[in-house]
């Protein structure tokens, strides 16, 4: 359902998580480095979310795309990933945080999507936070993956609802660190009237005082949909 304010609380932020490897490569450390870095960065953002009225939280891990990246790279992201299920469990279900992960998870290595699922069901009734990782995700292939399975009658509804798999409402605000300027196959169904926010911050180095600053800069907007700015 499309949202008619941006002053609404339980907003749906995406945000791709980029320049953990430069972030890393610029002070001469391995990029694995970077990526360490990086999991404490969503550990931060995850807790400041629901101050700034966030309901939703979608971070984009690791694309389809990603699995070009070496060898060694993939592999020690799946084993942050692993050792993020292992350490962060617990915290989440304190936090009141909800855990789950669209994309794929029969390209996994073995054992992860055991991982997930036991941390789905570990966090299920969190009502803070819905926090999404989107793993070996591609918002073409979901899209794809949607019209196979939509009744020829389906409504944009019934499609969306598809698409996201998880329940999760449209988006509304869009968050890319690093500079980049694209959305690199990210959320497109739902992100079709989402804000977007570019930011140079790395993200190691993004935190609560730049979750912030989006926001305000998001609030600051004024969303139409398509229609006539509302009447003074």
């Amino acid at each position: 359902m499309q949202r008619t304010s941006n002053q609404e609380a339980k907003l749906h932020v995406g945000l791709i998580m980029d320049g953990n490897g430069r972030w890393a490569e610029s002070r001469g450390l391995p990029r694995g480095v970077g990526h360490e870095a990086g999991v404490a960065t969503v550990r931060r953002v995850a807790q400041a979310a629901p101050g700034e009225g966030i309901g939703t939280l979608t971070l984009y891990a690791f694309s389809s795309d990603n699995w070009r990246r070496p060898a060694a790279e993939v592999a020690g992201l799946m084993g942050l990933l692993r050792l993020y299920l292992t350490r962060e469990v617990d915290r989440l279900r304190r936090d009141g945080v909800r855990l789950t992960v669209i994309g794929r998870r029969d390209r996994l290595p073995a054992g992860l999507a055991q991982a997930i699922a036991a941390a789905e069901a570990a966090t299920g009734d969190g009502p803070r936070l819905h926090l999404r990782i989107a793993l070996d995700y591609s918002a073409r292939d979901a899209i794809l993956a949607a019209a196979r399975l939509a009744a020829p009658d389906a409504t944009r509804e019934d499609f969306a609802r598809l698409v996201a798999g998880d329940g999760a409402p449209e988006v509304d605000l869009v968050i890319r660190t690093s500079g980049e300027q694209r959305l690199s196959d990210f959320l497109l169904w739902e992100s079709a009237y989402a804000e977007l926010h570019f930011t140079a911050c790395p993200w190691p180095d993004f935190g609560e005082a730049e979750l912030a600053a989006a926001m305000t800069a998001f609030r600051g907007r004024q969303r139409r949909f398509g229609g006539l700015p509302a009447a003074a």
